[in-house]
């Protein structure tokens, strides 16, 4: 019962479980963010390579 109480394998498991979900959520989070502003950015790109081959 002691070497069960001592082993700690499960609990790095769920210790790397918990940041690799805290990283998800930051990365998800921050492309929702600035999801917007990178949609107005390529716009504007795409308005100027058009606005420069035009004849």
């Amino acid at each position: 019962m002691s070497r069960f109480l001592a082993d700690e394998d499960g609990a790095t498991a769920i210790e790397y479980a918990l940041i690799a979900s805290l990283l998800s959520v930051a990365v998800v989070s921050s492309a929702f963010l600035l999801g917007g502003g990178l949609g107005s950015l390529w716009d504007t790109v795409r308005t100027e390579v058009v606005a420069a081959l035009a004849p």
